[in-house]
């Protein structure tokens, strides 16, 4: 097959396979006598892995796990595919943590009840991190603790405390700083339960397709890891 054999199932220009197989992601290529690659279905079918892997890996992470296999480490390989299903499970469970840390959002509260503003020293006891991390979350625009007009120290509220409670759950999710506020400005700006649920749903629906586009990378991963093993059986052993 030709270089545009091989776009053609995809979409792809001749030059974007030639650039992949420059790139390790195709198996060696032979070549005619005039200079011309030479594809097989073997290619054809690394081409499919390496599309699939890079929809729920990245292209990154996609083109060092083909590289891997086509140079026989394929525990290179598993290690990045376990890594990226690491991270997903991660914010998986920052998702979680983070539906909970807003729930005060929709729950009322009840007649009668005040939340008593707390302290710098109070907060961080209450998250577990230090004061000094507050006043950076201040300074990035993340918190907004009131002051207290004749000592001048800060006070939260419990919008703060929500606030600081999302920032703690999105930083242990790997979040940057610069993410969270623009994360809390929107919410802040939207107000309501309702985009509280948008919000939640939507990161729910992003994960839900990453863990598909995941599968479907498996898949198409082992049938080019078992047309390797037909055509070179003693890749079974490295495995």
């Amino acid at each position: 097959m030709r270089p545009i054999d091989l776009a053609r199932e995809h979409g792809l220009s001749a030059q974007a396979i030639r650039n992949y197989d420059e790139a390790g992601v195709l198996p060696p290529t032979e070549r005619s006598d005039t200079g011309y690659r030479r594809y097989t279905p073997l290619h054809a079918q690394a081409l499919r892995a390496f599309l699939a892997l890079r929809r729920g890996h990245g292209h990154r992470p996609a083109t060092d796990i083909m590289r891997a296999i086509n140079r026989r480490d394929s525990e290179a390989a598993y290690r990045l595919i376990d890594a990226t299903h690491l991270a997903l499970h991660t914010e998986r469970a920052t998702r979680a943590d983070v539906a909970r840390a807003l729930h005060s959002l929709s729950t009322p509260i009840p007649p009668g009840t005040t939340r008593r503003p707390l302290t710098v020293g109070e907060l961080a006891r209450r998250l577990d991190v230090h004061p000094a991390t507050l006043r950076t979350w201040e300074a990035e625009g993340i918190l907004h603790p009131d002051r207290d007009r004749v000592t001048g120290y800060r006070h939260y509220g419990p919008d703060c405390v929500r606030d600081a409670e999302i920032a703690r759950q999105l930083r242990r999710g790997n979040y940057q700083l610069s993410q969270i506020t623009r994360f809390l400005d929107a919410l802040r700006t939207a107000g309501g339960t309702a985009a509280l649920t948008v919000f939640l749903d939507a990161w729910q629906e992003r994960l839900s397709t990453r863990s598909r586009d995941l599968l479907t990378g498996a898949a198409q991963l082992d049938a080019y890891l078992a047309l390797l093993d037909q055509r070179d059986p003693e890749a079974i052993a490295d495995r």
